[in-house]
């Protein structure tokens, strides 16, 4: 049986696969910096545009 990864995250899987809570989730989608898309009343989030978000956050600097 072959798995394949999720063409797209509702907000619980875009938080399970990020690490980023759903508050601050909202928040960044709010602020369009991260786009999400609208099925019926369920909040989607491609996995594509989920990755390219996190790939453009700032490398963290050693303390």
């Amino acid at each position: 049986m072959q798995t394949s990864a999720p063409v797209a995250y509702d907000i619980d899987g875009a938080v399970a696969a990020s690490g980023i809570g759903r508050t601050k989730l909202y928040s960044y989608i709010k602020a369009k910096q991260l786009k999400a898309r609208k099925a019926g009343r369920r909040t989607v989030i491609l996995a594509a545009d989920l990755e390219a978000f996190l790939s453009a956050l700032p490398v963290a600097e050693a303390a």
